[in-house]
């Protein structure tokens, strides 16, 4: 698989992991909200029911109160407690009073449970009122009633509902009379409470031990299609605890309610009652359930919003990711391709060799160091070169030495012979015989210069390093020809040396002989007059030193052939010592280079790592045992 079909992969993966998770995190987080802002909205509701419930049933013990307070009970209490039998009169009693005070139901009841006269069912006259009969006793001194308002089930004409009553008695005598009136706890207490915008509320009167939607009210009366809600109504009925549940009215998720069910209970009044309810304590029993449902459809929708977002954002990012992939892999590999090539031309032994710096990121950088390596490599093999060079023709002058150290000792004899002779007996020839002997004599001393030149050279030693301070050793050559370029004004001096240059570690003696022989080269090829200059530059991780002339400058060719041995542009010399200088450039694992043009001048550069040099120095340069140090100052 290629390098651009794995970043195309590698980028489609990565786009559609960080949609997915992204997508998951907001549809986690959606949700809990929502379920959060349901029960939020569950409760309130719950809250503000159990409010008005507290104060409707405040408002029912009042009016409960004012009836039995009220001048027709206080006259009915004294008639029982004188002994009067007939009470049909009272039966229309209740009623009237009801209206009065807008109660729904309202029944008189004597101190035996006995109903006197009931509003909501007049035929109830005679019959016993269960809650009176369970909490008062006819003959009891004080009154025992359920103490607050309380849900009560009760039986009307047509059928049974659910009411909120509240007992209050009155005693004139020693019989009491009590008052049970209350409000219907239906529809019309539902229309009272603030709903939430997409919140229905329900209530479930819990009057039969069967479920019956009749029994199920909303805002308008029986809720209708409701027969989902049954398994919600029966659990809370088994459990007698909240309960929640999502109800699913049709196909589509967006119509279904999560319902929140919360039991609502009343006192146990009778043994059948009792039987048939399920007991939320010792004394109560489930009455009714309120149904708080809140619409999913915004959470749905919202849903299908983000579903479809993720979809448009996934498809837009593996667009993304194709452009993406297309551009970087051919960032990467045009440069990958590029750095190759370079590399294949650098093993074909093409050193020079570059690549294209681009960018400043990791790639360019990797350009960067290629081309530093193949700098590296082409200035190694120049130093190699050199260094066999070198090496070949300090052979060659040992072997010059070898030569020349051979007749020297038998001319010398023989002109110490032609000497003696003279002495012993002069002849007529003796003028001519001075002559010729002075003429040997003087070029045997000519050979033994040449020689030991050849033999210093030979024998170079190798650099003691220490740190030293590059501008220190070009004043002390310049103090050298001080008296010299006094004496020859014609030449001007300049100087351009950096500032704070860093200590290298090098031989200062082998530089002070090496930038020697460059001054003076400087000097000989300005014999009539011109400018010196000498610079020092610091190139970070390197120090140049240059020597410029205004001569008359060399060719290309001469350049070329500058630092051979033997090899001079000068009537006099021995062509030694730019080489020597190329020596000791070489032994320090620097680089030596000249820049020439015809009537122009010519610039000697030499470069000189700070640090010690990393590369190995030639075998041949470095591994004799060389002699003492010299001063060589012959030009080449």
């Amino acid at each position: 698989m290629s390098f651009r079909k794995k970043l195309l992969l590698l980028f489609a993966a990565t786009v559609l992991l960080c949609v997915a998770v992204i997508s998951a995190s907001v549809y986690s987080t959606l949700r809990r909200s929502f379920e959060q802002a349901d029960r939020d909205r569950s409760n309130a509701v719950a809250a503000q029911f159990r409010s008005e419930f507290e104060r409707r049933g405040s408002e029912v013990e009042r009016k409960v109160e004012s009836v039995a307070a009220s001048e027709p009970v206080q006259h009915i209490a004294l008639d029982i407690n004188r002994g009067a039998t007939d009470s049909a009169g009272y039966v229309g009693e209740a009623h009237s009073l009801a209206g009065q005070q807008q109660l729904d139901f309202l029944e008189l009841v004597d101190s035996r449970g006995t109903i006197l006269s009931s509003a909501q069912w007049q035929a109830k006259f005679g019959y016993p009122e269960v809650a009176i009969s369970q909490t008062g006793q006819a003959t009891a001194p004080a009154l025992a009633v359920p103490a607050g308002a309380f849900l009560k089930r009760e039986e009307l004409p047509d059928a049974p509902t659910l009411g909120l009553f509240a007992v209050r008695g009155t005693r004139v005598g020693e019989q009491p009379l009590y008052v049970l009136g209350g409000e219907r706890l239906d529809q019309g207490f539902l229309s009272t409470l603030d709903i939430p915008t997409g919140t229905r509320v329900l209530l479930y009167q819990n009057l039969d031990a069967r479920w019956n939607p009749k029994s199920l009210l909303d805002l308008n009366g029986p809720a209708a299609g409701v027969d989902q809600l049954a398994p919600l109504v029966a659990h809370v009925r088994d459990t007698l605890q909240d309960s929640q549940e999502v109800i699913r009215w049709t196909s589509d998720s967006a119509d279904a309610e999560v319902f929140h069910a919360i039991p609502l209970t009343g006192p146990i009044f009778t043994e059948s009652n009792q039987n048939a309810a399920r007991l939320a304590g010792a004394n109560q029993q489930l009455l009714g359930i309120l149904l708080v449902g809140s619409s999913r459809r915004p959470l749905i929708e919202l849903e299908r919003q983000i579903i479809s977002t993720a979809m448009l954002v996934g498809g837009a990012g593996l667009v993304v990711a194709v452009l993406a992939s297309l551009w970087f892999g051919a960032r990467v590999t045009r440069p990958v391709v590029s750095l190759a090539e370079a590399a294949r031309r650098v093993a074909a032994g093409d050193l020079g060799a570059k690549v294209e710096v681009e960018s400043r990121d990791e790639l360019g950088e990797l350009a960067a160091a290629f081309n530093r390596m193949t700098e590296d490599l082409a200035q190694q093999k120049d130093r190699t070169l050199q260094a066999e060079r070198v090496a070949a023709w300090r052979e060659l002058a040992r072997r010059l030495a070898h030569e020349l150290k051979n007749p020297l000792f038998p001319l010398q004899v023989t002109v110490e012979n032609l000497m003696r002779a003279k002495q012993k007996s002069p002849e007529m020839f003796e003028e001519v015989f001075h002559e010729g002997t002075a003429t040997l004599l003087a070029e045997i001393d000519n050979l033994k210069t040449i020689i030991a030149h050849f033999s210093e050279f030979s024998r170079m030693p190798q650099p003691q390093r220490r740190p030293t301070q590059v501008n220190d050793v070009v004043g002390s050559v310049l103090r050298v020809f001080h008296a010299q370029l006094q004496e020859n004004n014609q030449i001007t001096v300049r100087t351009e040396l950096a500032e704070a240059l860093p200590e290298i570690s090098a031989d200062p003696d082998l530089l002070h002989r090496a930038l020697h022989n460059l001054v003076l080269n400087a000097i000989d090829a300005m014999p009539q007059g011109g400018a010196l200059t000498i610079r020092t530059e610091n190139l970070r991780d390197r120090i140049e030193v240059s020597v410029s002339d205004t001569g008359s400058g060399l060719s290309q060719e001469e350049c070329g052939r500058l630092f051979t041995p033997y090899y001079t542009t000068k009537q006099h010399g021995t062509g030694l010592g730019l080489a020597i200088v190329q020596s000791v450039v070489s032994d320090h694992g620097g680089k030596i280079s000249v820049e020439s043009k015809k009537e122009m001048g010519t610039t000697f550069r030499i470069e000189l790592r700070c640090q010690p040099q990393p590369w190995p120095t030639n075998q041949v340069v470095t591994g004799e045992n060389r002699g003492a140090k010299s001063a060589l100052a012959d030009r080449g």
